[in-house]
């Protein structure tokens, strides 16, 4: 799993393709363009809601900005797991490490955030912070900067156990996303 450039129809896309151990492709279009950064005037932005489901698991992919946006990440399909790949600068690492336990917590699952390492053409240091958070926003790994390889294990049964215990889901608004 992990986000390229794909053109298609004319139009560019930051795309989160998700490949499975069978060949099958699965794929989502970054929704929220980061128009600081001039990524609405070479982008077009997706205009899907994506579960990606592999292995048992509900999996709600998002790309780096869409983090900030609570209502695209919202559960209302009772996903499992929620997946953030990201550039992510080190200017802004505090809000990425908060927004990622909050989008844990208001959602009761798995949140993983995938974020790059280096620096960039425009001298933007990234330095990580890739990390896991549990249903209530409990961080599962230590911090690591610029650490290329990273693994966690996480289990299906929490995400259920939790919401009995807690099923704070029930009361969510109800809404549709394009």
């Amino acid at each position: 799993m992990g986000s390229v450039m794909i053109s298609e129809n004319g139009a560019i896309y930051n795309r989160m393709l998700l490949v499975t151990p069978s060949g099958e492709i699965q794929y989502y279009d970054k929704r929220h363009l980061f128009a600081y950064a001039n990524e609405d005037k070479h982008f077009k932005k997706g205009t899907t809601n994506t579960i990606f489901k592999l292995a048992g698991w509900k999996i709600k992919p998002i790309i780096c900005y869409d983090l900030r946006f609570p209502v695209a990440a919202r559960n209302i399909e009772d996903y499992d797991l929620l997946i953030c790949v990201a550039n992510w600068p080190n200017t802004r690492i505090e809000a990425w490490d908060t927004l990622l336990k909050a989008r844990s917590i208001e959602n009761l699952c798995y949140t993983i955030g995938v974020n790059r390492t280096g620096a960039d053409a425009n001298n933007l240091k990234y330095i990580g912070h890739s990390n896991c958070y549990d249903p209530l926003g409990k961080r599962l790994l230590p911090v690591y900067e610029n650490q290329d390889v990273i693994s966690v294990v996480i289990d299906k049964n929490k995400v259920q156990n939790i919401r009995e215990k807690l099923p704070f889901l029930a009361d969510r608004d109800h809404f549709k996303i394009y």
